[in-house]
């Protein structure tokens, strides 16, 4: 799946979304690292280094990576009000 949007090029690259994958939920390219246990994890305090360290196999390029994709979905969701 193509993500369209403002991110870097490089940000895309690192985000997958494939139905075969954790239910085609938004994972770091060639893991099964939900961008939400990310954003999750940000917003419980975690550190980038902390984070590195529960997740090895990621890098700081895949947490900003995490963070563009979630800003251009926020982006893109509409509310309707009365």
């Amino acid at each position: 799946m193509q993500i369209e949007g403002r991110g870097t090029m490089e940000a895309i690259d690192r985000i997958e979304v494939n139905p075969a994958i954790c239910s085609g939920k938004p994972v770091i390219c060639g893991t099964r690292i939900m961008v939400r246990n990310i954003l999750g994890m940000m917003a419980g305090g975690y550190t980038v280094e902390e984070m590195v360290t529960c997740y090895p196999e990621l890098s700081r390029e895949d947490l900003v990576a995490a963070i563009e994709y979630a800003a251009n979905v926020v982006d893109e969701v509409h509310f309707v009000t009365n």
